[in-house]
């Protein structure tokens, strides 16, 4: 899904996609399908209200070493919070900036945030 437009409240590659539907479609590319939140804010949705989301859906916090797939919740100084899929020694996520999803090199931020992981049958 990299290069992949950023649309706001986007959940469809074909469209575009934000960070919060990057990481639904992702999952639905691996046959996964997530109940996915809807009608949220791109700035100002309080984190407990994004972990409650990612917790109704059935991530939990990933308490040991980063595995691929896993959720980052990064928060940002601005008071934005921002979802993206860890692999291996990078992060996809859509860039609202950049408009578009796109793949970086693992940071301290990254590796700072706190972690969700989908249990399956746990």
């Amino acid at each position: 899904m990299i290069g992949t437009p950023f649309r706001l409240q986007g959940k469809n590659p074909a469209t575009g996609l934000d960070c919060v539907g990057l990481v639904w479609a992702a999952y639905a590319a691996a046959g996964v399908r997530l109940v996915r939140p809807c009608d949220y804010p791109l700035r100002g949705w309080a984190r407990t209200r994004v972990e409650a989301a990612l917790t109704a859906t059935g991530f939990s916090p990933a308490g040991d070493a980063a595995r691929v797939g896993d959720v980052a919740l990064i928060a940002f100084a601005a008071g934005q919070l921002h979802l993206g899929l860890i692999g291996r020694a990078s992060l996809v996520h859509a860039h609202a900036g950049l408009r578009r999803v796109v793949e970086a090199p693992l940071d301290d931020a990254v590796r700072a945030a706190a972690r969700w992981r989908l249990f399956q049958g746990a």
